[in-house]
């Protein structure tokens, strides 16, 4: 079976928010304190501030396992056609971008709320396409 000709696009967005999830969810771990600096910093203002490192691991967590979810669906999709992995991880990502578009929207960040509707369009194709 050849992969990309029966599933172009939603292989093509499992590979976008593969890349996306995993690169993000690599830089929390390997930039840790960077990045609790960052976000607290982001959040000093708004109901969030006291709980960032608990929430920034529960991303980091979600992402994690969103991106691994969707690396083995283009496996499973790959093998058997089949699509299970691949659409749970999709759906996990899109519930992980709502989560952070709370999060922005309580920072008063809205351009940066606004950046992730495109992610989540996104996702929601690839929820979409998998799901038909």
């Amino acid at each position: 079976m050849n992969l990309l000709s029966n599933y172009p696009t939603e292989v093509l967005i499992l590979f976008f928010l593969i890349v996306t999830f995993l690169q993000s969810g690599i830089d929390k771990l390997i930039d840790w304190k960077g990045n609790v600096s960052f976000i607290k910093e982001h959040f000093k203002n708004s109901p969030l501030k006291n709980s960032v490192p608990f929430l920034l691991a529960i991303i980091l967590i979600l992402e994690i396992v969103a991106g691994f979810l969707m690396l083995f669906g283009v496996y499973e999709l790959y093998t058997s056609e089949a699509n299970e992995f691949a659409l749970l991880g999709v759906e996990l990502s899109a519930v992980v971008l709502i989560f952070l578009l709370v999060g922005q929207r309580l920072a008063k960040d809205y351009a940066g709320a606004m950046y992730l509707a495109v992610y989540f369009l996104i996702a929601l194709w690839g929820v979409f396409l998998l799901n038909s």
